[in-house]
């Protein structure tokens, strides 16, 4: 079966995150004061061809852990569907 996985990695919330300071920061250069606390991720989509869902988020667990992710600076977080 195909699956697909939609993976969020973001900063753990400890660790400072300058891309989104500057964001914050420009966007309140231009006027768009509402806007506090931007913090930048990624955001993967994966085709994963396995026998089950099970399967499927396993494989995708240890790519995250393994490569998609710094594990020590980042969390993440998926969802995989079947297609």
């Amino acid at each position: 079966m195909k699956f697909v996985a939609e993976i969020n990695v973001m900063p753990q919330k400890e660790i400072l995150d300058p891309q989104g300071k500057a964001v914050k920061l420009g966007l309140h250069n231009l006027g768009i004061d509402s806007v506090d606390n931007v913090r930048i991720g990624k955001h993967i989509t994966l085709e994963v061809e396995a026998e089950s869902q099970k399967a499927a988020e396993e494989q995708v667990e240890i790519a995250c852990k393994k490569l998609l992710a710094n594990i020590i600076m980042e969390e993440f977080s998926f969802v995989v569907t079947a297609v």
